[in-house]
């Protein structure tokens, strides 16, 4: 905004007119404090809090495949061992992938498996070999992640991190088509 405004110098007798700059947004954004990539600190802490509850989600889902992996038994043994693999594998790529963003971010990834527990919604599955329960416990975790990932999309878009935007996105397309293969293989 500017602002013309009439000033007079009595010592020289003269009136002048000055020009005045208000730049409130300008000035705004030049006093918040920003994380080392340019975003806001308090919001780039709370999408890290968020961050953090996801990757105890993660973590305690992860450990649950490792054993559906190790465990399954019947004539589905072959096709749901490889895909467990598959799935732990990814899972621990993107474990890493969440902790580095929150890294990015200028915070501290949570490291601690009774802090995983205790945050996770995704409670530990023990000792299943059945394929059926498997595959439904797999299901309620995927409804877990998109939810919480859904939560972090619209989080980061107001904050306008687009990278940890980009990485919700492309983490819910994936898992949503799992949840489509996976029902389907129930036979839903």
């Amino acid at each position: 905004m500017i602002i013309f405004e009439k000033k007079t110098d009595m010592s020289a007798k003269k009136t002048r007119v000055v020009k005045t700059v208000k730049q409130p947004a300008v000035r705004k954004i030049l006093t918040r404090k920003v994380t080392a990539i340019g975003l806001d600190q308090a919001q780039s802490t709370e999408l890290a809090e968020k961050l953090n509850d996801l990757l105890a989600n993660y973590q305690v889902l992860y450990m649950n495949v490792r054993g559906f992996h190790w465990n399954i038994k019947g004539e589905k043994f072959f096709e749901l061992h490889i895909k467990f693999e598959e799935l732990y594998s990814d899972l621990q790529f993107k474990i890493d992938e969440i902790a580095e963003r929150i890294l990015t971010l200028g915070q501290t990834p949570v490291h601690g498996y009774d802090d995983y527990l205790s945050a996770s919604v995704i409670r530990p599955v023990k000792n299943v070999s059945e394929a059926k329960k498997a595959v439904l416990s797999l299901l309620d975790a995927f409804k877990v992640l998109i939810t919480k990932q859904r939560q972090l999309l619209t989080l980061s878009d107001v904050a306008d991190d687009e990278g940890t935007n980009a990485q919700m996105s492309d983490y819910i397309r994936q898992q949503e088509k799992l949840v489509w293969m996976y029902s389907a293989w129930l036979g839903n």
